[in-house]
């Protein structure tokens, strides 16, 4: 169908005595009266997909020059797409006819040309939520775990906030009012989290003695009943994370030219996360602990001989050597539980990394490991070597004690009866084998960090500690332990400095004191400079 320009009239909103309907452009009074009645644009449309006859309708312009010019408007855009372009067409006819019945302003002119010209819908109803939700059903072939992760930022933070933004209308502000929002709500969960703990602590410290007392402990009960459990703030790395996801999301609908080539999320300003830095466990900073109760740093490492206690503390336990592997060799929990019998090699005295136990909520299910450079082989001492084998011998006799009610899961440790290890489970089992132990706290994760502290101590290269510990690259190593680092550095100096002999006197030896006139044969140069002057 070849469309033709369409038309601009008069007409009015008197009504017909004889009738009781609008004249509309028969009124007589629009022949003899110029300023009567108002203009009106009147063009056909492509046809509806079910052939419904569509026309793009605007009134109220004052003169027939300003209806004109909005019908040049109109006529521009039904011109943009070619006369065989039957996608282009109904696109922009479904823009028009979208516009008419909105009232809406006409589309923009160089915009429309282009959706039309990379085959892109004209008109753009998507919403941030809409697009969140496709963007994530296209991200099935991420490891579960990360996938999750996109999701947690969709459903809690960026559909609650963003959702009901058009997508083309995202701005840099609505983005920034987001992060605003989450970090007012940060302040709340603190306040009600501060609140709770108050009332815990008060509910503690009143004997249940009395009646009074007894009264009192009920009331401050229902009182916590009533309160919003402990939550946690959404800190400044998990903020990062979600403008990631965000700027993820939004890069692809660029790419897909669903959104203008600007990504709001890169220009959102956020408060730089910063990693806490792993601190040994040094005897002052053990008797601080000791007097306040309170670690030094989130990430704390005990020294060799802390390591030593703890492992010497296990020794009977049936998990000894698993905790002894981590300690020396740096496994993640996960892949400490999820090592198999097929792992490992006695021949060769090496572990095989190449599964993990992974945590969601607390269910857990197996998995690869998290990156292709988390998938190694680790050498083990001969002690541990050893004790593996004797370990295998033990677990041999368990089978046998638990006969048919033995889980044969393939892997190296085991619960009692040969189901894998929880890892929350082995993490509180840690917990309370270092409270019996007598030794600071520290998380079981930060035995991975004892790990590189003692292979750094012996001198291990860099790039042989990022390897067994399974980072990406010697980067990331040294960006974690660079105040470990830092304290060994300054041992090796100590160890530098007594090993070099000494052929001086030492700096506290006494000593002439200088004299403060240069010796009678000796000339000083700023005065022999002034001398030559003088005489010239």
């Amino acid at each position: 169908m070849k469309l033709k320009r369409g038309t601009v009239s008069r007409h009015c909103i008197c009504v017909n005595p004889g009738t009781g309907k609008r004249w509309g452009a028969s009124c007589p009074k629009l022949t003899s009266n110029r300023r009567h009645g108002v203009w009106r644009v009147a063009q056909v449309l492509d046809p509806a997909q079910d052939g419904t006859v569509r026309r793009f309708r605007r009134s109220g312009f004052e003169s027939s020059a300003k209806a004109e010019a909005e019908l040049d408007k109109v006529w521009a855009l039904l011109r943009i797409p070619e006369e065989d372009d039957d996608w282009g067409r109904q696109q922009v006819s479904d823009a028009l006819a979208k516009c008419s019945r909105d009232r809406s302003p006409l589309p923009d002119y160089e915009a429309t040309q282009k959706r039309v010209k990379v085959g892109q819908p004209v008109v753009q109803e998507t919403t941030v939520a809409e697009w969140l939700d496709s963007w994530l059903a296209g991200k099935r072939k991420l490891k579960r775990g990360g996938a999750k992760r996109y999701e947690t930022d969709v459903r809690v933070h960026l559909k609650p906030h963003l959702g009901n933004i058009r997508l083309d209308r995202l701005r840099v502000h609505h983005v920034t009012a987001m992060f605003i929002a989450i970090n007012e709500t940060n302040l709340e969960i603190l306040e009600q989290n501060a609140e709770r703990r108050a009332f815990a602590a008060e509910l503690k410290a009143t004997p249940n003695k009395g009646p009074e007392n007894r009264a009192k402990r009920r009331a401050l009960r229902f009182q916590l009943a009533d309160m919003p459990g402990f939550r946690r703030v959404t800190n400044p790395s998990t903020q990062e994370h979600i403008r990631a996801t965000l700027r993820a999301a939004l890069n692809v609908a660029i790419a897909q030219q669903i959104m203008p080539a600007f990504n709001p999320a890169e220009h959102v300003e956020l408060e730089t996360a910063q990693s806490a830095k792993a601190l040994i466990w040094t005897d002052e900073r053990v008797a601080e602990w000791m007097r306040t109760g309170e670690k030094p740093s989130p990430v704390m490492v005990w020294t060799p001989a802390q390591a030593a206690t703890f492992l010497d503390s296990i020794s009977h336990h049936r998990l000894y050597l698993l905790f002894r592997i981590i300690t020396y060799r740096g496994l993640r929990r996960g892949e400490g539980c999820g090592l198999r019998d097929v792992d490992y090699s006695p021949a060769s005295a090496t572990l095989t990394i190449a599964t993990q136990l992974v945590q969601d909520g607390w269910d857990f299910y197996e998995d690869t490991p998290k990156t292709d450079g988390s998938i190694r082989t680790v050498d083990i001492d001969k002690e541990t070597n050893t004790g593996l084998q004797e370990h295998l011998r033990r677990r041999e006799a368990e089978r046998e004690a638990w006969g048919e009610g033995w889980q044969d899961t393939g892997h190296l440790f085991t619960e009692e009866d040969g189901n894998m290890l929880h890892p929350g489970r082995f993490s509180d089992l840690f917990d309370r084998l270092v409270r019996a132990a007598g030794l600071p706290p520290i998380r079981l994760h930060d035995l991975r960090h004892v790990a590189a502290t003692l292979m750094l101590a012996v001198h291990d290269d860099i790039k042989v500690v990022s390897t067994i510990l399974g980072h990406t690259s010697t980067r990331i190593t040294r960006d974690i332990y660079q105040s470990v680092l830092t304290e060994l550095g300054r041992d090796s100096a100590e160890k530098v400095a007594a090993f070099v002999p000494h052929t001086r006197p030492a700096q506290n030896a006494k000593s002439p004191t200088p004299a403060t006139t240069p010796p009678a044969n000796v000339t000083p140069i700023a005065g022999k400079r002034f001398a030559q002057k003088r005489s010239a």
